[in-house]
């Protein structure tokens, strides 16, 4: 992938808008689910991933193409969240999902051949606790926690996506670990 991305940013680099649109098609289900672990809402998560594709086109000519583009488009979308984060006002959307429609989520679109009804709403039971849960951590520990177990990226490149220093990652990998144990028990 990494052979083919370079490609791909260099393409774009020179203003080759179809190789732009194959990064976005690579990148756009791991940024609307990176935006919506952080974020905790759809539209807010859409929104997000959008204005990450704006930025990464707009600044395209500043990607230094010795960092990985996953690392740089992270980068982005992780300080979009964290921003969208320290302005959040109480917003209400007519397209947010109602009380009762959790189903209607990206959760149940993952394929699940072998499970039974039952089995699928505790899962999606489980999925929304650890969401909640997720949600109310501090954006710090919150981010590294998506980054980590969601996104599944290595300690290094969390350092390189949040600009910390890996033994930051880890002290914020722990605590943060810390807390969304201790807010799941007393859900």
């Amino acid at each position: 992938m990494d052979f083919v991305e370079k490609r791909l940013t260099a393409r774009a680099k020179r203003g080759d808008r179809d190789a732009f649109v194959e990064l976005i098609e690579i990148y756009k289900d791991k940024i609307f689910q990176l935006a919506y672990r952080m974020v905790g809402n759809r539209q807010e998560a859409e929104d997000i991933a959008q204005e990450t594709f704006l930025r990464v086109y707009a600044n395209l000519h500043t990607y230094d193409d010795s960092y990985k583009f996953s690392t740089w488009i992270y980068r982005i979308a992780t300080n979009l969240c964290i921003d969208r984060g320290r302005k959040k006002r109480p917003d209400f959307s007519i397209d947010e999902e109602a009380e009762g429609t959790e189903g209607l989520d990206w959760h149940s679109r993952l394929s699940s051949k072998e499970q039974t009804p039952e089995e699928k709403v505790v899962t999606q039971e489980l999925q929304e606790t650890v969401q909640d849960a997720l949600s109310k951590l501090a954006p710090k520990y919150r981010s590294v926690m998506v980054l980590r177990y969601i996104e599944d990226l290595s300690l290094q490149e969390i350092s390189e996506v949040l600009k910390l220093p890996i033994t930051t990652i880890k002290t914020r990998i722990h605590r943060g670990r810390e807390a969304l144990r201790s807010k799941l028990r007393f859900m």
